[in-house]
């Protein structure tokens, strides 16, 4: 049988952390990785980490601190998140940030999106960041990568640690041993009709592009051995994609959070718009046939950001997306909404933003507390229809700080961690943009060192 010191299922950025942390600090490592590329979600995301305290900050003259980065991560989680997961993070996310940096990592801008009091997304190219580490990965001598090598099932031995680890490659099936354990990094099930239906059948008309890897193979090893989990009540979709959108082209615009409204088929706002996008989502799936639009002037068009995956709205009107007219009723007849309703919905909320108070849903900033919204008054004026897709799910199984899975009483299951996509706990009832990939790097990181350390704990 095969040895390693860690297996680790999956080939995002979480299991790719993982991978060269261990690998550097001298661990044989094997990483399974079931699809014929590296990358998983990661590929797909926007590229948004989140960071506080950086270089990026400082030159921008961004006043950020880890109590505001703190709060801001609660607050959009609805209070309810694991506060020792937040800290964790908080704690951790600067050096990571370094590190990243450290192994080729190329951070290019800063902007405040979702949940964020101030800019702290710092945006990568995430099939750079993976190459990168697989870069890295390539000089490790100990460290091997399996593709198209599905794991299957997880074994434990007579004492209840998980130490082994059922794949197959090539049609045979293999059993690998893994001294230290192992690490989940498997994403979760958004690309899964089974397990959507399981737990959040209320997003089934929403569009999926999530990684076609990601049917939850990992959680289903880890509740077979008992693992608990957490956040399932909270599945939301992702608001700000056209319904064209697909796993290859995302066609994604969040003009709302530079200051469009969002409008029913019966061209009304029905939410404020500033709040995180998971809840925009399920306020979005609420309005009739669960069609929306959103609507800007030109004052909201010139913050577009080229080659960005959020805010390039050039790009979404030269892929011929949006509606682009001189007047609001001509934008009304575009998109088949009540011209006098359109109208009076759009007069009431300029009105309201011009004397700092929305009538209706109290919008006050742009992004949770961060930035001015400006009335939409300033011809041409633009319309993007959107809908909600399933990009990735941000419930899984529950963990400690250090990456140990969990069981239903609080007890870790010995030899067994995860990292990313697939862990439950950390998000709560929404998501601040960039925490995603962050929480990868940080606790993939975070679960090698841990396995590693007991390791060390043993020899002594």
């Amino acid at each position: 049988m095969e040895s390693y010191d860690l297996v680790i299922i999956g080939g995002g950025l979480a299991g790719m952390c993982a991978a060269v942390e261990a690998g550097e600090q001298g661990a044989s490592v094997l990483l399974l990785e079931k699809r014929d590329e590296l990358g998983g979600s990661t590929v797909l995301s926007s590229g948004y980490m989140a960071f506080s305290g950086t270089d990026m900050q400082e030159r921008a003259g961004v006043d950020d601190s880890l109590e505001l980065l703190r709060n801001d991560i609660i607050d959009v989680g609805g209070r309810i998140s694991n506060k020792d997961l937040i800290e964790t993070y908080v704690q951790n996310q600067l050096e990571t940030y370094k590190w990243l940096i450290d192994h080729g990592i190329e951070f290019r801008t800063l902007h405040a999106v979702s949940g964020h009091s101030v800019p702290r997304g710092h945006t990568i190219d995430p099939h750079q960041a993976i190459q990168s580490l697989y870069k890295r990965v390539k000089k490790l001598s100990k460290v091997t990568i399996l593709f198209n090598s599905p794991a299957k099932r997880l074994l434990k031995n007579d004492e209840g640690k998980i130490n082994r680890v059922i794949y197959e490659e090539a049609g045979e099936s293999h059993t690998v041993f893994a001294s230290l354990g192992v690490i989940l990094a498997s994403g979760g099930f958004a690309k899964s009709v089974e397990l959507l239906k399981l737990f959040a059948p209320q997003l089934d008309s929403t569009i999926r592009i999530g990684g076609e890897g990601n049917l939850g193979d990992g959680l289903k090893m880890a509740w077979e051995h008992g693992a608990w989990v957490l956040d399932l009540p909270y599945l939301s979709g992702t608001y700000g994609f056209h319904p064209s959108a697909n796993s290859a082209v995302k066609s994604q615009g969040l003009a709302f959070y530079k200051g469009a409204i969002m409008v029913n088929q019966l061209g009304k706002r029905f939410v404020n718009e500033s709040i995180s996008y998971k809840q925009l989502g399920n306020a979005a799936l609420q309005q009739p046939e669960g069609v929306s639009y959103q609507i800007w002037d030109q004052t909201v068009m010139e913050k577009a950001v080229q080659d960005d995956p959020l805010y390039d709205f050039e790009l979404l009107k030269r892929r011929r997306l949006l509606y682009q007219v001189e007047t609001l009723d001509e934008l009304a007849e575009c998109i088949d909404v009540p011209i006098d309703v359109l109208s009076e919905t759009i007069s009431r909320y300029n009105e309201g933003i011009k004397k700092g108070s929305d009538p209706d849903f109290n919008r006050k900033t742009l992004t949770h507390n961060y930035g001015i919204p400006t009335p939409i008054e300033r011809a041409p004026f633009y319309a993007f229809e959107s809908t909600v897709a399933m990009l990735a799910t941000y419930a899984g199984v529950a963990v400690n700080s250090l990456g140990q899975i969990l069981n239903s009483y609080g007890e870790t299951i010995p030899g067994l961690y995860a990292a990313g996509e697939i862990t439950g706990g950390f998000h709560g009832s929404g998501y601040m943009t960039g925490t995603s990939l962050g929480k990868c790097a940080v606790f993939g990181r975070l679960a090698a060192l841990d396995a590693l350390k007991k390791e060390k704990e043993i020899s002594k």
